[in-house]
């Protein structure tokens, strides 16, 4: 498949984006020892530890559950699962690893392979978190080692990506998937995932250029403007004679500049001089884990559950996006769909007042709740079988959302049962009529809009629980 191209006065572009994405575990405890593994802990350096901290003498004991962790993500995207495995040194110096090295992976990764969100997997593999430094603290910085152990797994795409759109939407779809498998919680902004771009820029579509790392990347959006930002910056570099200049490098992203800027020379692995950790034995996981009855203990997966919505339901693709990424919306709307008895009309009707008034009201107010999905269940039901107008459902749900009650009560006592006795409304309608000759001269002149007055006459009267329909074609045969 040939690159999509970017062409600038005449000269071929061909963008090529590969991602790195870090990803912190969910476990109760830390990837080698029996510290607390907790993000929310705001006082520094109390989860450590001898193992941790790098005490001489201590030794690493594997995480089990962060292992199986790693494995359920590569079986939810069709992977292969190693059955030789180990860990590794990746030895490089810098203030927040403590021992002068990090536990990773290289040579013989847990997961490689499969595809997520159209995009091909290189590899998952499993490692420790570093510590947090500090650098806002004046003309010093500090080191909170909360952090430093913490499970991290790392994923590698192939080098397929080629614009800015794909490279978000595939790191949204994974952070979809750690959280619906459970094993991670992914908050960006709380630095539980964090997401790093390749980015290089060719002429040849069949040839790889020099590409530049990107870091310090927090949030998706700024993922897209870092790729968009050096497809421009090579590209310009290209058309003014010294696309030369572009060295392998890593650079960080100043979210206030909007722009990348050079941190430091590129190291290749050769630089971190890997060699398996003497420390910790070798893995064999086809025989320490059921892969099938793992397998078969996988929730129902995104993408599936997209495709049942949609077949099942028939709803629109916002709301199905709306239920599969809130997890608690999701199943909300499960237990209507179970009280609506599986009608799809209904459901329809149901999912646009889920997805727009009732999280319209919700969201307006911490102290507001569901209400049971029985009662939002019947109001709609009641709206369907034409007991309840639109407005008379936006009312009663403004009610059920402070004080959780049967519709249908509320109705019979606020009088917003839908009239539809034609008789009665007759006598109404005879009553306005005869009350504004002006208006019916006005539309039997042709003045189409003057029949509104009478609606909102009657819809006035009535405190709005007449069928808007009915009136109005009662009062068009009675002033023929």
């Amino acid at each position: 498949m040939i690159n999509p191209m970017i062409e600038v006065n005449g000269t071929k572009y061909y963008p090529t984006i590969g991602l790195e994405i870090h990803a912190e575990l969910a476990t109760e405890t830390k990837m080698f020892c029996a510290c607390k593994n907790d993000t929310d802990e705001t006082r520094p350096n109390v989860n450590t530890c001898p193992v941790c901290m790098a005490h001489p003498g201590t030794l690493p004991v594997p995480n089990k559950k962060a292992i199986e962790a790693v494995i359920k993500v590569g079986l939810a995207i069709g992977a292969n699962i190693a059955n030789f495995s180990e860990f590794d040194r990746k030895n490089y110096f810098y203030p927040d690893i403590p021992k002068g090295y990090q536990i990773s992976q290289y040579k013989y990764p847990i997961v490689s392979g499969g595809t997520l969100a159209g995009v091909d997997i290189t590899r998952i593999h499993l490692e420790e978190d570093t510590a947090n430094s500090k650098h806002d603290q004046g003309n010093f910085s500090l080191v909170d080692f909360n952090r430093a152990g913490v499970p991290l797994m790392e994923l590698v795409t192939e080098p397929v990506i080629h614009d800015a759109e794909t490279a978000m939407k595939f790191g949204k779809e994974l952070q979809l998937l750690i959280r619906t498998l459970g094993v991670g919680h992914a908050n960006m902004e709380k630095g539980e995932m964090r997401v790093e771009v390749n980015v290089s820029v060719s002429k040849d579509p069949n040839k790889f250029a020099t590409k530049v790392e990107v870091k310090n990347i927090n949030s998706f959006s700024a993922a897209g403007k870092s790729i968009d930002y050096e497809i421009q910056r090579m590209i310009a570099l290209y058309e003014a004679g010294i696309g030369d200049t572009i060295v392998q490098e890593t650079r960080g992203w100043d979210e206030n500049k909007q722009a990348t800027y050079s941190q430091r020379k590129k190291e290749n692995s050769n630089d971190y001089r890997y060699f398996p950790d003497p420390d910790i034995p070798k893995f064999y996981l086809h025989d320490m884990f059921d892969l099938n009855a793992l397998k078969e203990s996988l929730p129902e997966l995104p993408w599936n559950k997209r495709d049942r919505y949609k077949n099942d339901f028939g709803i629109k693709d916002e709301d199905i996006e709306s239920y599969v990424a809130n997890k608690t919306l999701g199943n909300y709307f499960e237990k209507v769909t179970n009280s609506l008895k599986g009608n799809k009309d209904v459901i329809k009707v149901a999912s646009n007042y889920l997805t727009t008034d009732l999280i319209g009201l919700l969201s307006k107010d911490a102290n507001l709740e569901y209400p049971k999905p029985e009662n939002f269940a019947k109001l709609i039901q009641m709206s369907a079988d034409g007991k309840l107008n639109s407005r008379g459902v936006k009312d009663i749900l403004g009610m059920i959302v402070k004080k959780d009650e049967d519709p249908e009560v509320i109705a019979n006592r606020e009088g917003l049962i839908q009239q539809n006795d034609e008789g009665a409304l007759k006598l109404l309608a005879q009553k306005y009529i005869d009350a504004n000759p002006n208006v019916v001269a006005e539309y039997k002149g042709g003045k189409e809009a003057s029949l509104m007055f009478f609606v909102g006459q009657i819809m006035k009267e009535t405190k709005g629980s007449a069928n808007p329909q009915i009136i109005q074609k009662i009062l068009k045969d009675m002033l023929q």
